[in-house]
């Protein structure tokens, strides 16, 4: 079977957070709250608000809690002094935060360089955080010179160390209120159109029968069921409702049979031709009431006249079959309406019906050998007539 509109699947992703879009201050306060976790903290600083931020555009300060090391006569804990238990001293960090797009090892080798001595003397750690990307280069330069600097501890925050925070659960409110979405909601979000999804299903299998008609409705066509009377070719070819015959629910959607036409299929294996002016997918022309019935049976007799006259090695089949997904299909009307008595697909609108279907195929085979040939445009050849531009079956 050939794919004959094949549309690419979209694969639902997150985007790269636009963190060089956050306002200076904004993005400075992002990276203070996502360091509340980081240690132990008495106090956090907000030093860059200020102005006057000594190189620096925030300052921790951590609680350090040292256990106590006795000195060969152990006591048990609730007999040692108080002052003995544990010694606790405090660890004072910088951060620096920079909204750019690149900073390379020169750039890094600056910001360092220009922090002021009396910023860097006493200071136990440094966090330097950016919203671009950093090279190996570029990290080893930080690592290298921060050492340099007597940092005891050295951490370098990229985008990607920040989008890994951003998106564990517990920061879930952080990228909620500063890029306009929650994973959580998303999660929700996705877990009721899955429901829906499986909810659909069941009720198409449930409702359809297989090799039984269904009309395909575009749910804001107020139109239906009327046609343009003196164009009524042309009003058919606009309406937004099909009939179709359905094949059955599948991992992609519902399948539904668009066309079944008499075809010639050479011996070559490569010219073919199909009778587009007759329809056979359709369940019994009885159940399409937007055609007319003597029009039909004209274009019949011309078909199968030039059926007769192939050799029976020649004569095949040629099938479009439509997927239906299952998040387009809004409602199913099991009963239909005086106009078509069977079930109506309600879809979501559209301008064109071969909007709503994900994609088709198509089958091509001989009747006796089974023998398939790749229905290809440029190999097509004339054997059976052709519709009229306005005509659409």
């Amino acid at each position: 079977m050939i794919n004959v509109m094949a549309k690419p699947t979209t694969t639902r992703t997150l985007g790269p957070l636009h963190l060089e879009d956050l306002e200076p201050h904004r993005f400075e306060d992002l990276i203070r709250q996502l360091l509340y976790d980081f240690r132990q903290w008495r106090q956090l600083e907000a030093t860059g608000r200020s102005g006057s931020d000594e190189g620096f555009d925030a300052r921790g300060f951590e609680t350090s809690s040292t256990p106590y090391v006795g000195d060969g006569d152990e006591l048990d804990e609730d007999q040692r002094p108080d002052n003995q238990i544990s010694s606790t001293s405090e660890r004072v960090w910088l951060i620096q935060c920079k909204r750019e797009k690149s900073i390379g090892p020169l750039k890094m080798k600056r910001y360092l360089e220009g922090l002021p001595s009396i910023s860097v003397e006493g200071t136990y750690g440094i966090i330097f955080v950016a919203a671009c990307d950093f090279s190996l280069k570029t990290r080893d330069t930080f690592r290298a010179m921060a050492s340099s600097l007597g940092f005891s501890e050295a951490y370098l925050w990229g985008k990607g160390e920040i989008e890994d925070q951003l998106y564990q659960p517990k920061n879930d409110h952080l990228l909620f209120a500063y890029f306009g979405f929650s994973l959580r909601i998303r999660q929700r979000t996705l877990k009721t159109e899955l429901r829906a999804q499986i909810a659909t299903k069941k009720k198409v299998a449930r409702t359809l029968s297989k090799n039984n008609s269904v009309l395909v409705r575009d749910s804001s066509d107020d139109r239906y069921p009327e046609l343009d009377k003196d164009l009524t070719k042309e009003r058919y070819q606009r309406g937004r409702f099909r009939q179709a015959t359905y094949i059955g629910c599948f991992h992609d959607g519902v399948h539904l049979l668009h066309r079944r036409s008499m075809a010639f299929l050479d011996y070559n294996g490569i010219n073919w031709d199909f009778a587009e002016t007759y329809n056979h997918g359709k369940n019994g022309w009885h159940d399409d009431p937007f055609e007319s019935a003597s029009d039909l049976e004209d274009r019949l007799q011309v078909v199968n006249d030039v059926w007769d006259a192939l050799e029976s090695a020649e004569r095949g089949w040629f099938e479009v079959t439509v997927v239906l997904p299952y998040e387009h299909i809004l409602a199913i009307d099991e009963d239909g309406d005086e106009v078509a008595k069977y079930p109506h697909l309600y879809v979501v609108p559209h301008h064109t019906v071969e909007e709503i279907y994900s994609y088709s195929f198509v089958d091509l085979r001989a009747i006796d050998s089974g023998r398939r040939v790749d229905p290809e445009h440029s190999t097509r050849v004339n054997r059976f007539p052709r519709n009229q531009p306005a005509e659409v079956k």
